[in-house]
């Protein structure tokens, strides 16, 4: 395995020959190296590390994207792919430094096949953007990250996002039928394709979470859904959090599968409300956001089952949707309340441990104490129906002191939903922050496999180094530290 020490080496190889290259490759206006305009890709949604790249480059096609691969190699220089930035873990941080290679300026919906089912779209595509082409067409991309106003696909591939829906309809890998991939040697390869179940090794499922490590996704196929003839949406109101997480569970061994299943606390209301004026109320402990789909003759009676249980559990009301624009509205609530925080805080970081949902009381309570053992603000949002959980630490990145504790709380969530029987991510990815993780996941005999698998795609270590996996030879603690402050060593 290539060390972070040996990865920040031969970023410092960048040198005019290779940016002139890269000028070749993709047009000098789509080369960024100024050190004030860099500032821009230091970090993405993970504020907590930072490294700006060494050079930015925007390819508009695989032959582009190819060009600049080879580049790379030729000069023995990391690089590492990025979409929108919104990667929660740091999953598109450029760690040695190198070359980033933006793929926003790759955004063509390339084919749309109704019949067949299917799109085939570049990864610079953003997510709502790929259903509002669709709109009207009775079909639909189903994975739906609450970020699907400003998240591409490309970076929905990398990580295996989930969403609110994933609860009934599965997360990324299960609507995505094949990829168009540039190697890390400049090879371009296609896992997959439009026919469904072809024989062979699974490549496609194997690329799909592999967080940028095996290669870059230049197109997708992507499976298309049909609309469901009706909804019915619901917003259940509890007094406190547990109500709330007992309702999800007791719901859940009903043997009802809603579509979605959403839950805000205080914290969250407060802001979604001062945002979106919806008229949440403010003394509530927690909300639940619940939806059923599908035929009209079959909806109300699930959603009564739902507003029974809720009941049951001493939910204060049950509010449904009158109209397609107030479900807007309120999907509309859940899916900026990560915006709507800027209002409590100035920075925060969004933690996505999982644990199974009979466990959600005991954790949202752990997270409860967590949050005032380290004197931290912490608000929670996220997909209880299949306990991917988002606490979200609020605090202020200009203060080391509070990064200490924001980074001492984050770890002692994540290992409590590794002792409840969870995991450390349900939908973000490890990227950078969960490295140290991975060693109390997995054994060493895992890790070494899932080491070989990816050098066989990535060889050399160029392609997104110091991602995902732990690195041998790592650095201290303190020399992690000197280089990206606040940033966590792999163990």
């Amino acid at each position: 395995m290539t060390s972070l020490a040996q990865t920040e080496r031969s970023a410092a190889n960048v040198s005019p020959e290779l940016i002139d290259a890269l000028r070749t490759a993709v047009g000098s206006d789509a080369v960024i190296s100024d050190p004030d305009e860099l500032l821009v890709y230091e970090c993405d949604a993970y504020v907590i590390d930072k490294r700006a790249p060494d050079v930015v480059v925007f390819p508009v096609s695989t032959e582009q994207v190819t060009a600049v691969v080879r580049a790379c190699n030729r000069f023995g220089v990391p690089f590492v792919p990025r979409g929108a930035g919104t990667s929660l873990a740091g999953g598109c941080l450029p760690v040695g430094g190198g070359v980033m290679i933006a793929l926003t300026r790759m955004r063509q919906i390339l084919e749309v096949n109704l019949r067949d089912r299917y799109a085939v779209v570049q990864p610079g595509v953003v997510n709502g953007q790929l259903n509002s082409y669709l709109k009207g067409s009775g079909f639909h991309y189903a994975p739906d990250p609450s970020s699907q106003g400003a998240c591409t696909l490309g970076g929905n591939v990398a990580t295996n996002a989930g969403g609110p829906h994933t609860l009934k309809y599965g997360v990324t890998v299960n609507h995505v039928l094949g990829v168009e991939v540039v190697l890390p040697d400049g090879t371009v390869t296609q896992f997959g394709g439009p026919t469904e179940d072809l024989p062979g090794y699974d490549l496609t499922g194997l690329f799909v979470g592999s967080e940028g490590t095996f290669g870059i996704c230049t197109k997708a196929t992507v499976r298309l859904t049909r609309d469901p003839v009706a909804y019915r949406t619901m917003l259940g109101v509890f007094e406190t959090v547990r109500d709330a997480t007992e309702a999800i569970s007791h719901i859940i061994g009903a043997g009802i599968v809603p579509a979605a299943f959403e839950m805000m606390d205080q914290g969250i209301i407060e802001a979604v409300e001062a945002a979106f004026h919806f008229g949440f109320p403010l003394d509530a402990g927690a909300v639940l956001l619940i939806e059923v789909d599908g035929l009209e003759a079959g909806v109300d009676p699930e959603a009564e089952r739902i507003v029974n249980i809720c009941q049951e559990h001493r939910a204060r009301e049950v509010r449904r949707a009158q109209s397609d624009q107030e479900r807007q509205l309120l999907w509309k609530c859940r899916k900026q309340a990560f915006g709507a925080i800027g209002r409590l805080s100035p920075s925060y970081c969004t933690q996505d441990g999982v644990v199974p949902r009979t466990k959600l009381p005991e954790i949202l309570d752990f997270i409860i104490e967590c949050g005032q053992r380290h004197g931290l603000r912490i608000v929670n949002v996220f997909h209880a129906g299949d306990g991917n959980l988002h606490p979200i630490l609020l605090f202020d990145e200009r203060d080391p002191e509070q990064i200490e504790r924001v980074l001492a709380a984050s770890d002692e969530i994540l290992s409590k939903c590794l002792d409840l029987g969870g995991t450390v991510t349900g939908e973000h990815g490890i990227g950078v922050e969960k490295i140290n993780f991975m060693p109390r996941l997995f054994s060493q005999d895992d890790l070494d496999v899932m080491a070989a698998v990816r050098d066989v795609f990535n060889p050399n270590g160029l392609c997104s180094p110091n991602k995902l996996l732990p690195t041998a030879g790592g650095c201290s603690m303190e020399e992690v530290r000197r280089r990206h402050p606040g940033r966590r060593a792999p163990l």
